[in-house]
């Protein structure tokens, strides 16, 4: 039963029957976990983790280091296999580890050059662009970090109207808001960013259809993006003075309460991932592995605002996220 609810989220649009096991398998293994009728640790722990976040939202690498410690629990668990997945684990965590050393350093050195309010991302982030021009045009990709920079300013653009409409108090319509918002998310701009490094795989044909607009993944990426951002960090931002989010334009617009606003985004951030579902299936010109890393900054977007605003309050949550994944090597 636990197999058929994790297939379930795989479901695309029209597919009732998935529909259908959706509400089935969830029913039953809510009601399997609240009674405790689990003859086996690890299987409830298996249960209740996926009720939370099946593996199709969830991160690879962390849902790993989680299932290592529940799988070491299984009386019949291969110790070798254990053994290979904690060695891989560490291996990777180790190179993890240097990149960030590298970009600390490279961080450092930034700091003094950040410039006057509202250059200063924009600034910063476009050094940080051109420190590769060189190798990039040396290999004849320079292109590359053109997408980049386009994406950058981008969001700029939409940052202003943002500040324009906090500055004159003003609540847009959704009409208004959320071409606007979907940029400001920065999901394009991280997909973009994403791709420059890659290697090979990444050719001129796949920033091009990151730039497609229509592009049916990037927004349903951004909207689940969004959508959660502002469900659990509006009130927060509300406070400190901010521009209206998706919540409040919504309610303004449409006469909702929260409760009602809140419920019907989750039914598009359900909708958005039949989406991404379809286009990792339907045939496409970019390569699987490119899909992947979009499908992963969406799926980033649910660890850190599924229950709270993971990415404010960091130290909550994401701290020990962060912990386990680089910092804490899983004991052999």
């Amino acid at each position: 039963m636990l197999s058929l609810y994790e297939a379930t989220h795989l479901r695309v649009h029209g597919e009732d029957i998935l529909e259908e096991a959706l509400a089935f398998t969830t029913s039953h293994l809510e009601s399997m976990a609240a009674s405790q009728l689990f003859n086996s640790p690890p299987l409830a722990e298996q249960v209740n983790g996926a009720l939370n976040r099946p593996i199709r939202r969830g991160l690879q690498r962390l849902d790993a280091r989680h299932y290592m410690s529940v799988y070491q629990e299984d009386p019949l668990h291969n110790k070798v296999l254990l053994a290979f997945a904690k060695l891989d684990f560490n291996i990777l965590q180790k190179q993890h580890q240097k990149e960030l050393s590298d970009i600390s350093r490279w961080d450092i050195s930034a700091i003094d050059q950040l410039p006057e309010y509202m250059k200063c991302c924009y600034e910063a982030l476009l050094d940080v662009y051109s420190e590769n021009e060189k190798d990039f045009a040396c290999e004849g990709k320079l292109y590359r970090l053109d997408y980049a920079k386009e994406a950058m300013k981008d969001i700029v653009r939409n940052y202003f109207w943002e500040a324009k409409w906090c500055h004159e108090q003003h609540v847009p319509t959704m009409e208004e808001y959320m071409p606007v918002a979907l940029v400001t998310s920065a999901y394009k701009m991280l997909a973009t960013t994403s791709f420059v490094g890659m290697g090979e795989i990444v050719t001129k044909q796949a920033f091009e259809w990151l730039f497609t607009n229509p592009n049916k993944m990037v927004q349903a990426s951004s909207l689940i993006c969004r959508l959660m951002d502002d469900m659990v960090s509006h009130k927060f931002e509300q406070k400190r003075g901010h521009v209206a989010s998706s919540v409040e334009c919504f309610m303004n617009q449409h006469g909702a309460t929260e409760e009602e606003t809140c419920n019907e985004f989750r039914k598009q951030v359900r909708s958005a991932w039949k989406d991404i579902n379809e286009e990792c299936l339907l045939p496409t010109v970019v390569p699987m592995p490119l899909l992947t890393r979009v499908l992963n900054l969406a799926r980033v977007i649910d660890v850190v605002y599924k229950d709270e605003d993971g990415y404010t309050h960091a130290g909550v949550i994401l701290k020990d996220f962060v912990a386990s994944l680089l910092i804490n090597p899983v004991p052999i």
